[in-house]
């Protein structure tokens, strides 16, 4: 958890991508919860609780949590199972109570083995599908719910043929209102503004710049002016606050012995844990520092998270991968974004819904447009090429799968195909990892094995991890004929980034040239005699 002067003094970066996240999560919540089958409301309840109450919990500083589209289909067929939303508020408060029951089991480890191929295959493949999804709205045509990354989509069309109809149907205030959006954010990253005026969130800009086009539109009568509800932002207005607080729903307690509930509590708790570590996974693999998040932390946040939205009317929560994107390029660097986030949904409901309805979608579009280009950039595809087909098979597979299917079936099928290369790799060599007692000075020596694989890359993170501040380390690969990549990313990153914050001196010793990591030419081989 960041300190208060380390929270203090990232103020600048962190308020300015919550209003990013703020802007991508709005439409998000309400898309879900319209496909969810769900009150609008429980989607924008869903995302508070995931920015105020997750974010202060979990010790991940760029995740965001909020309702789930992979959880979408699950909520829909539940409340017309249960036969009421009260009853299935039930099922979400019993799903968290399961979720932090996992965390104390310590169920979150099994994120230690999923592979990065396959990780960097999902935030591609996601990448690919933001802007495949986001060109209708881009559009005007919003035919398709927001949020929706499935490749069926809930109007009979699929991703790809979704794309005729934009071309049938242009709406050309949308268009140029997205136009004009995406030549900000663009500009946005341009030194000539970014240093001078780079404070100010380039989306929130092409937000209010989108505003006023429109407005401008609807005041003159022009036939570019976007009238219809559905091109638009539609948070619920209440009249009052006694309107306002008829938002909340509670659940029905009185079901809490049906049989139907209980497995229904079950499914939630179990999709959202794997949706959720595959995201915090996915996000420590982005983070700029290459921070590690407590995994059994994180499953006992967001079961706190989903027992307080059960038990005011929020749909279920898990870590999500777009809005945790866009937090990492808007350059956070503490979880305070996330909880800003989480304030200004809070009180621009309560208090300026009326103004949120005024953005049209064209322009939050082309917000995702960016995020989405910027997880699947050409540089990723080279550089997973350049690592060889143990990694750029699953890589691939993993894409084309997720785009083709959905978020868990591409996933596990990346990972059975990883699985079997693995697997492949160790039938020609045993392994074995071997650390030295500690020495007189805190001196210690890791030797790696002839053959070091993706299953030893749970053993030696933990052996770093444990590894006493001030120490010296020597990691001697001087017997090894091959390191999997994900074992010398593990390594490279730690010595980079989280030795430093502990004061530890790493050193590396007898490195293949393929390994692309640089050895510390001053170090003597030292070979184990036992």
């Amino acid at each position: 958890m960041p300190t208060n002067k380390s929270i203090l003094s990232n103020l600048k970066t962190d308020l300015p991508a919550g209003i990013v996240v703020f802007l991508v999560a709005l439409p998000l919540c309400l898309g879900i919860a319209l496909a969810s089958g769900a009150p609008f409301f429980s989607g924008m309840i869903a995302g508070i609780v995931g920015g105020l109450v997750v974010a202060s919990i979990s010790n991940s500083q760029l995740s965001v949590s909020g309702p789930a589209a992979g959880l979408a289909a699950i909520v829909l067929v539940s409340i017309q199972q249960l036969g009421s939303f009260n009853i299935f508020l039930l099922a979400v408060v019993l799903a968290g109570v399961i979720q932090v029951v996992l965390g104390f089991l310590k169920a979150g480890s099994i994120s230690n083995y999923f592979p990065s191929n396959v990780i960097k295959g999902m935030l591609t493949a996601i990448g690919i599908l933001i802007i495949l999804k986001q060109i209708p709205h881009a559009f005007g045509y919003d035919a398709d719910i927001e949020g929706n990354l499935d490749f069926m989509q809930a109007n009979g069309e699929n991703t790809f043929t979704a794309l005729l109809h934009p071309l049938q149907h242009i709406n050309a205030g949308a268009m140029l209102i997205s136009v004009v959006a995406l030549a900000i954010l663009i500009l946005w990253e341009k030194p000539f503004i970014k240093n001078k005026i780079g404070f100010i969130p380039g989306g929130l800009v092409a937000v209010i710049v989108s505003i006023a086009i429109n407005e401008i539109f609807l005041q003159t009568n022009s036939s570019l002016a976007i009238i219809e509800k559905s091109h638009m932002v539609n948070v619920p207005i209440a009249n009052s606050f006694n309107d306002f607080l008829g938002f909340f729903t509670f659940p029905d307690f009185t079901q809490i012995t049906n049989v139907q509930v209980l497995t229904i509590a079950a499914t939630i708790a179990i999709v959202a844990s794997i949706e959720t570590l595959l995201s915090i996974e996915a996000v420590d693999n982005i983070d700029p520092r290459k921070r590690i998040t407590s995994t059994n932390l994180e499953l006992k946040a967001q079961g706190i998270g989903n027992i307080i939205s059960g038990l005011i009317g929020g749909l279920p929560i898990t870590s999500v991968i777009v809005r945790s994107s866009a937090n990492v390029n808007a350059k956070a660097e503490t979880k305070l974004s996330a909880m800003f986030h989480g304030f200004l949904l809070l009180i621009c409901v309560a208090l300026i819904p009326t103004l949120l309805n005024k953005i049209p979608l064209a322009a939050l579009a082309a917000i995702l447009l960016t995020v989405g280009y910027k997880l699947t950039k050409i540089s990723i595809y080279k550089e997973m090429f350049k690592n060889g087909k143990h990694q750029w098979i699953p890589f691939i597979v993993t894409v084309v799968v997720i785009v083709f299917t959905d978020l868990l079936k591409g996933v596990g099928v990346g990972l059975a195909v990883s699985v079997f290369f693995i697997l492949k790799g160790n039938l020609k060599n045993a392994y074995f990892f071997h650390k030295e007692d500690y020495h007189e000075g805190d001196k210690i020596n890791i030797q790696l094995a002839e053959e070091v694989s993706f299953l030893n890359k749970a053993s030696i993170k933990q052996t770093l991890a444990h590894l006493p501040e001030n120490s010296i380390v020597t990691i001697d690969a001087s017997k090894t004929t091959y390191i999997d990549f994900d074992v010398l990313e593990l390594v490279r990153n730690f010595k980079e980034t989280q030795s430093k914050e502990r004061n530890i001196s790493v050193l590396f010793t007898g490195f293949k040239e393929v390994y692309n990591i640089e050895n510390d030419t001053h170090v003597q081989t030292i070979h184990n005699s036992k």
